[in-house]
């Protein structure tokens, strides 16, 4: 796959004048391509896999279906890049929880979203970039696998391929439909979900501890304990990764006890 000469883009807020504001700021983009103007969360949700748009700004608040739950609810084929909209900053948080790529408040101008389409180009660029050899990767990758031999990532990494090892690898963090595969002060993105990754290093020293995160348990220096169950890892080289509580019981197993 190669780079889109357009990024096909959905607007969804349930105000009017906030798609009318957003689409006119993206009208004077070249490569923007507005494909559809979503009223509701279940429209978003109907236009997101029907069209398979690259980008979706996506406003926080509606009624019915807010915007974390478009995200709940829709499957696209290839999960868009979202930037999310709001009058409330509030929500920052947790909307980079579910991997919202940016957050803009609300009133925004014109150069806060272009700051944000800056960022999403590069993002498709970078997208791009690993989707061409992945059929090829996929081939160097497994056979020596199905042979018994070694067991290697393959990942395209500026117009190279790249092998890496599991014990290479610190943490791999979740991007979409893609995974960041951190690696002491390297990273690779790398075309594969992260439940995908997780069923892959489950033999590797590796334990999930978050929605968004699989960590190499080697590389865990610290357990601090946060709230309500929650808890802050702490890595070789000072990397801090939040723990969730949905994943305690299994981190305190592997980890020969739990937090305090």
């Amino acid at each position: 796959m190669t780079a889109p000469n357009r990024i096909r883009t959905l607007i969804v807020d349930d105000e009017p004048p906030a798609q009318e504001l957003i689409a006119r700021l993206l009208a004077a983009e070249p490569d923007v391509e507005v494909l559809a103007r979503c009223g509701s969360g279940r429209e978003a949700v109907a236009a997101i896999e029907r069209l398979g748009p690259d980008l979706v700004f996506l406003d926080v608040q509606m009624p019915e279906l807010d915007g974390f739950g478009v995200l709940a609810n829709a499957r696209p084929a290839v999960a868009p890049i979202i930037v999310f909209v709001t009058a409330f900053d509030r929500h920052a948080v947790r909307a980079f929880e579910v991997s919202a790529f940016d957050y803009i408040l609300k009133p925004f101008e014109f150069d806060r979203v272009r700051q944000a389409l800056e960022r999403v180009r590069e993002r498709l660029r970078e997208r791009a970039s690993a989707d061409m050899p992945t059929r090829i990767a996929a081939l160097l990758e497994s056979a020596p696998a199905r042979a018994g031999g070694w067991d290697r990532i393959a990942v395209y990494d500026q117009k190279r391929t790249v092998f890496v090892k599991p014990a290479e690898i610190d943490w791999v963090a979740s991007e979409g439909n893609y995974v960041r595969l951190h690696c002491g002060k390297a990273s690779h993105l790398h075309r594969e979900t992260l439940a995908a990754m997780e069923e892959r290093l489950a033999a590797q020293g590796f334990v999930r501890v978050s929605r968004s995160a699989i960590v190499r348990l080697e590389r865990i220096c610290e357990r601090r304990p946060l709230f309500h169950g929650d808890s802050l890892l702490i890595l070789e080289g000072g990397m801090e990764i939040a723990a969730s509580r949905n994943y305690r019981e299994q981190l305190d197993r592997l980890l020969g006890g739990g937090s305090q």
